[in-house]
């Protein structure tokens, strides 16, 4: 089964907070990510600040057409928790 997103919301700074079907939640940090002509515009945090989550595409967007693949986003944030874990 793909990943699909099924809730987002910023969370400050460069960040969101999502949630994938299958229940996995969390904040990724996407500062990194910001840049090539669809995400430089994003580096204004208002306009950050505009994501949301498709369902026609199962991921988040952005009103400029920018958008990340369910996949890797799935990837990152549970490779994230994972550091998390390890370290507790």
């Amino acid at each position: 089964m793909l990943p699909k997103v099924v809730d987002a919301r910023y969370a400050g700074d460069y960040r969101v907070w999502l949630r994938f079907r299958d229940g996995l939640s969390g904040e990724l940090d996407l500062a990194d990510q910001l840049w090539g002509e669809m995400f430089e515009p994003l580096k204004d945090k208002a306009q950050f600040a505009q994501v949301r989550a498709d369902d026609d595409l199962d991921t988040i967007v952005w009103p400029n057409g920018a958008d990340l693949s369910p996949e890797w986003l799935y990837d990152q944030l549970k490779a994230s928790r994972e550091k998390v874990k390890a370290t507790e």
